[in-house]
């Protein structure tokens, strides 16, 4: 069993004459009218992962919230309470203009909902990361480039939905990436497994999960490198809880979280603590 660690976790020397736009671009089509928060945490995840710009994609009232919550995130606002179909065409559209696309966080279980996003995720090919009720809607042989951040029931679905078992995995994931979250997290691809051990029972207050997808499409639109980007981000997401633990014992959010990305990925960016 292959545990990550800070070795492979390290990620790559940033050029010092390297300009706005050079360090990755990241597009968040996250939220719903019950749901800002999430699309938030993901959007600043995205960013405190070094990431040069950060676009949140949302329903219009999301979208105020968010651009009240942060002067950071720029937004994309749709006229609607939740996504539909009638955003397919603009949201593909835009995408091409990052480097990253992060789909899910928030969005709910509209049947309008889950059809823009199976249209969404089948139709983007550059890279992305499908996490949240998005990843309802996926067959791994419909998607391509993806990292995609089940929980366990989440993961069940998304094997059902592609007519697979765990066995079998590798033989349809095509050039997809699974990272399953769990006590210990487990990165799939077709070539290798590897698996994750930082983090603690402290992680299970809600919001971790779109820290974590937030931390892994601002990585990917760094490194280009599915695999890698979902170790780090596994790797990383889990230290900044373990600090946490230490600080506040089981009473940090996600909220706390990433604020706390930074301090474990300076010496991963080989910056001085």
């Amino acid at each position: 069993m292959k545990f990550i660690t800070a070795a492979d976790a390290k990620l790559y020397k940033r050029r010092q004459d390297s300009h706005k736009g050079d360090n990755g671009r990241v597009l968040v089509v996250a939220g719903s009218i019950d749901y800002v928060g999430a699309a938030y945490l993901a959007g600043m995840a995205a960013f405190r992962s070094g990431v040069d710009a950060v676009v949140v994609a949302a329903p219009e009232k999301v979208a105020w919230a968010i651009n009240c919550l942060s002067p950071d995130l720029i937004t994309r606002k749709f006229k609607s309470d939740f996504f539909t179909a009638a955003a397919i065409k603009e949201v593909v559209e835009l995408s091409a203009k990052f480097d990253v696309t992060l789909i899910g966080n928030g969005i709910g279980k509209n049947v309008e909902t889950l059809k823009f996003a199976a249209a969404v995720c089948r139709k983007i090919k550059g890279n992305k990361v499908i996490d949240a009720d998005a990843i309802a809607t996926v067959r791994l042989q419909d998607v391509k480039n993806a990292v995609i951040t089940p929980h366990h029931a989440e993961y069940d679905l998304l094997l059902r939905n592609s007519n697979c078992n765990e066995k079998q995995l590798p033989n349809v994931i095509g050039d997809n990436v699974v990272l399953l979250k769990g006590r210990i997290d487990k990165i799939i691809s077709k070539q290798k497994t590897a698996y994750n051990k930082t983090g603690n029972a402290g992680m299970t207050v809600g919001g971790t999960g779109d820290v974590l997808a937030g931390l892994t499409a601002g990585l990917l639109a760094q490194e280009k490198d599915l695999f890698k980007a979902a170790c780090a981000a596994a790797y990383v997401n889990g230290k900044a809880g373990d600090l946490l633990l230490r600080k506040y014992g089981y009473g940090f959010t996600a909220s706390d979280m990433v604020e706390k990305l930074p301090a474990v990925l300076k010496p991963l960016w080989g910056l001085e603590p």
